[in-house]
């Protein structure tokens, strides 16, 4: 038994879909990806404001600076004590960074439930807007191409016409969407 027709219809809904996300550039994934991007980077504020707290005491910086000599000297033997210096302040760096990453991550991974709700509610209105916007100005050029057409062949009267109609749709221009960064 075959089974060809359910198999068409699908690759038939998938095409449509994908056609229509041509489009419009707006998607989930993106939104999602903006958000993460903004939350990783809260939370990057939030570790550096973390470690800051700690190193009230000046215990951490001890911390991380005993851990560092302890990875240099295991891993760099017989290395010159100046450049033993560099490599324990570039590991003493590393493992700040890594501490401010982590809670970064961490406030991320928190927060991802979070994100992806917002990530679906914003594209989804953006998604919404921006179909506005491309069905608008797909019949602003419908408009444009009749009344091109019908200028060609015109008299003077018709002419005149025409050019107060261009005018009044010049000034019902179709709005940009909110979202939309212009350059100015």
């Amino acid at each position: 038994m075959r089974i060809s027709a359910i198999n068409n219809s699908y690759s038939f809904t998938q095409n449509k879909q994908s056609s229509n996300k041509d489009n419009n550039p707006i998607s989930k994934t993106g939104e999602k990806a903006k958000l993460v991007k903004a939350t990783f980077i809260a939370g990057l504020g939030l570790g550096g404001s973390c470690l800051a707290e700690l190193a009230d005491g000046d215990t951490i910086a001890e911390i991380f600076g005993n851990n560092a000599e302890r990875i240099v000297n295991k891993q760099k033997r017989q290395v010159s004590t100046n450049k033993k210096l560099m490599l324990t302040f570039g590991v003493f760096v590393g493992l700040i960074a890594a501490f401010i990453g982590g809670v970064a991550l961490l406030y991320t991974i928190f927060k991802a439930p979070n994100i992806n709700y917002n990530g679906n509610i914003n594209a989804f209105k953006k998604r919404k807007d921006m179909d506005i916007y491309i069905k608008g100005n797909k019949i602003e050029k419908e408009l444009y191409d009749q009344m091109n057409e019908k200028a060609k062949n015109a008299s003077q009267e018709e002419k005149v016409k025409l050019k107060e109609q261009y005018v009044q749709m010049q000034t019902a221009k179709n709005k940009i969407p909110d979202f939309v960064q212009t350059i100015r």
